[in-house]
């Protein structure tokens, strides 16, 4: 069974999706040592149990609300992909579906998902394996999230997020925005995110436990430009 730890009007998404109602789960399959979400992703017992038919009556009262959308986020929303479905077939709202992911997830889920998602709000995080077995304690991440990014493509509308690291515009930054370009075209949407700051147990890292430079940032739209992506968040 599921657990929600909130559930919100969430205004500060990106524009195309607000008013967005988010609903969070607790739990994640990633265990990032510097995440800013950590008591809800790495505790998958906080919040409270929720059915299939009350996320649905959730959705609609959010649509009641005025919302544009449903976000499933976390934590991350893939361990619970059976509870949302099947909360989406019961829903007798008609309200677009987000699915905000980690991307981390089986060819089975993959499956699963398509044709059920009106927008994939993804997390393009690494490049570099050696910097996701690292920071984020999972093994294949380039090889899986760029799988279900080209699987997501061919299924819905694509919003790409990428978090830029300290230190990682050359491993990560870099060849992600290229791959992007090189693979998703230049028009996919794509949001440079210079939101990162030291939480949870980045102080146990040396090298990521300081919040990122405004060079760095303008080093990362550079690189953006350079890959010859047109359709930045603003």
């Amino acid at each position: 069974i599921p657990r929600v730890a909130s559930e919100f009007m969430h205004m500060g998404e990106e524009a195309p999706l607000v008013p967005s109602y988010t609903i969070f789960f607790a739990g994640c399959t990633f265990k990032c040592q510097f995440c800013q979400n950590w008591d809800i992703s790495q505790d998958p017992n906080s919040g409270a149990e929720v059915t299939p038919r009350e996320l649905a009556r959730l959705v609609e009262r959010g649509k009641e609300e005025g919302a544009r959308n449903v976000n499933w986020v976390g934590g991350n929303p893939d361990p619970n992909l059976h509870a949302i479905l099947e909360a989406l077939r019961e829903c007798e709202a008609n309200l677009s579906s987000v699915w905000n992911s980690n991307m981390y997830y089986s060819s089975e889920a993959a499956e699963l998902l398509r044709g059920t998602q009106d927008i994939y709000l993804t997390d393009f995080k690494w490049y570099d394996d050696g910097c996701a077995r690292k920071y984020s304690k999972v093994d294949r991440y380039l090889e899986v999230v760029s799988r279900n990014h080209l699987s997501s493509f061919s299924d819905a509308e694509l919003i790409i997020r990428h978090l830029v690291m300290p230190g990682h515009l050359q491993c990560c930054t870099r060849p992600i925005l290229h791959w992007i370009a090189r693979n998703l075209g230049p028009h996919v949407r794509v949001n440079v995110m210079d939101q990162y700051r030291p939480c949870y147990l980045a102080s146990k890292y040396p090298e990521i436990n300081r919040p990122l430079t405004g060079s760095e940032y303008e080093q990362a739209l550079r690189f953006a430009r350079e890959a010859g992506l047109q359709n930045l968040e603003d």
